[in-house]
């Protein structure tokens, strides 16, 4: 067990810490060159680096005091809402992690690509909470953008030294590295061991309340939420995703529970791959998401190790693929405002109503695939950019 670093610490120490992540001669292009302004925020808004009474946020739709914004549903305490969201850092290579913990207690996970073949998660809490999330890993570049918009605070491991600087820039208190975390909330030895190292949401948001991060309801505009699908979906009882011959997810409808069940390979080696059930260490059940969304957008690759995902500078609305009750609909999705998450809309652009309930969203290259190789089976394969 790592030793306990003061909380006055976190607050001081300069983040200088090479890259977690191992090289690899295995890649999906040539690296771009790294120009010396890829790490400027100077082209994005910094008026939510630091929340305060002054930041600018649209007035949400009044809901229900006790209604989560970002699932639609009611939570058991209402006071849970009063608070950031908790953004958690969750590996999902090496196998040896798995089964991960506290995915199923999340109100959003994001899945994207990292790199050398492999895809790591971003788990939001703010109505739920789980005791144990991980095993947490590395920083991204694009964790900044996800947790400014959802208004929220990072928790992640070790990471490139460049991430960390931005992390700590744009974030401030609001990014919580491995390396400052004490423990609890934060416990492990080694965010690269077989053991691994884990967070307790609900202990994070109390680690940040103690080093001055204001705790209050951020007034999050997430989705509208419907019981009932709207009209025009298309079968969908089965959606492949595929990073690599050796990365592979699948989620297949269940009608008995109405969510997306998720599967993924076991890691033997040999074709086809064997797919097995995602379960929950905390739980042991399989995860099962009400939505499954894929969001199309450019990533940016300055090695083989190191992305930014361009959510924030799109031109315009992007095409999105939203799953739900079995059916698919093509829609679009957009950002207006970068303290706010992301607006759902349907081809017409009007919104695109979500089932109550959590959400998985795939960040895919705008190059990547999409297809639909037999009736209700979709297929998605991740290209760059």
């Amino acid at each position: 067990m790592k030793n306990r670093v003061s909380l006055f610490a976190t607050l001081f120490v300069v983040l200088l810490l090479a890259s977690c992540q191992a090289a690899s001669t295995v890649s999906f292009q040539a690296a771009t060159p790294l120009p010396e302004n890829a790490f400027s925020t100077s082209s994005v808004p910094s008026e939510v680096n630091v929340l305060s009474s002054e930041t600018s946020t649209p007035n949400p739709t009044p809901t229900p005091e006790n209604i989560n914004p970002l699932t639609g549903l009611p939570v058991d305490d209402a006071s849970r809402l009063e608070r950031l969201p908790v953004l958690i850092k969750v590996s999902n290579y090496p196998r040896t992690g798995r089964p991960h913990a506290g995915l199923s207690s999340a109100d959003i996970v994001f899945d994207y690509y990292i790199g050398e073949l492999f895809n790591r998660f971003v788990a939001v809490f703010y109505g739920n909470d789980a005791p144990q999330v991980g095993p947490l890993r590395s920083g991204r570049l694009v964790d900044s953008q996800l947790t400014q918009m959802f208004r929220g605070i990072l928790v992640y491991g070790n990471a490139d030294e460049r991430v960390d600087n931005i992390l700590a820039k744009d974030l401030g208190a609001r990014a919580i590295p491995y390396k400052f975390a004490p423990c609890p909330p934060v416990c492990g030895d080694d965010t690269h061991s077989v053991t691994g190292v884990f967070a307790d949401s609900a202990g994070v948001t109390e680690l940040a309340r103690q080093t001055g991060v204001v705790q209050e309801k951020p007034g999050l505009q997430f989705a509208t939420f419907s019981d009932e699908p709207p009209a025009g979906g298309e079968s969908a009882i089965q959606f492949l995703e595929q990073y690599a011959d050796i990365n592979r997810g699948e989620w297949q409808f269940d009608p008995s529970s109405g969510k997306y069940l998720r599967w993924i390979e076991d890691g033997n080696e040999g074709e086809p791959l064997t797919m097995i059930p995602l379960v929950d260490r905390n739980n042991g059940a399989q995860l099962g998401f009400s939505n499954v969304i894929v969001f199309f957008t450019f990533y940016i690759e300055y090695n083989r190790t190191l992305h930014n995902i361009d959510l924030w500078n799109n031109s315009g609305s992007q095409r999105a693929v939203y799953f739900r009750d079995g059916l698919k609909y093509e829609g679009k999705w957009h950002i207006k405002d970068h303290s706010q998450p992301v607006e759902l809309l349907r081809e017409d652009g009007t919104p695109m109503p979500l089932k109550p309930g959590n959400t998985w969203i795939v960040l895919a290259g705008i190059s990547s695939q999409f297809t639909n190789p037999q009736g209700g089976r979709y297929e998605l394969h991740f290209f760059l950019p």
